[in-house]
């Protein structure tokens, strides 16, 4: 099949990928087409399928690049200090990275329900892998008799929880500097744990 006129595969493609991800987080994945996406990118329906087999996949690498580029950044994040700092930088970094990801972080979240069964398997893996990242600095806390935490598992999906939070309410130009809400959620964090 030829590629439409003025179409670039390395340009064409994250160009579907961003307007999928704009789409997908103002509408819902249910109610947005191919057709729409083909034509905030300016290409014929037919031309999307050279980039992605169908919605799905291409909702499934949506969300999949999210967490991988997660996880990435968190494992690149030095680890300093014994179990407080590591929560420290944990909250801040939670915070910092989903504040420029609003819309990968509402599909990540919001669009799990539309996800093949395989396909929210291996997103599953993802959350849990960073799930477990946090959950292993309360454990170790725990063990350096830093926290009172009487179950990590669900203190971990608390803390996880609240952080998402700051995506739904904050906005530039605030009250609040991005800095501020970070130290206030720290703060609020660290008081959760601390014995």
């Amino acid at each position: 099949m030829a590629r439409t006129q003025g179409s670039h595969s390395g340009i064409t493609g994250p160009r579907i990928s961003d307007a999928a991800l704009r789409l997908f987080a103002q509408h819902g994945y249910a109610a947005v087409s191919m057709r729409q996406i083909a034509r905030e990118v300016g290409v014929q329906a037919g031309a999307l399928y050279n980039y992605t087999p169908d919605k799905q996949s291409l909702l499934f690498r949506l969300m999949e690049s999210h967490m991988t580029e997660l996880l990435a950044s968190w494992r690149d994040l030095p680890r300093d200090g014994g179990a407080l700092s590591q929560l420290e930088a944990f909250t801040r970094f939670h915070i910092r990275f989903h504040m420029r990801r609003p819309d990968a972080v509402f599909i990540a979240y919001m669009e799990l329900r539309n996800l093949s069964p395989d396909n929210f398997t291996s997103i599953e893996s993802l959350r849990r892998e960073y799930e477990t990242a946090l959950e292993m600095i309360l454990k170790q806390g725990v063990s350096e008799g830093v926290f009172v935490v009487p179950d990590t598992k669900i203190a971990t999906l608390a803390v996880i929880a609240m952080l998402n939070g700051v995506n739904t309410w904050y906005r530039s130009g605030g009250r609040l500097s991005l800095d501020e809400v970070e130290t206030t959620y720290w703060e609020m964090v660290r008081r959760a744990m601390v014995s």
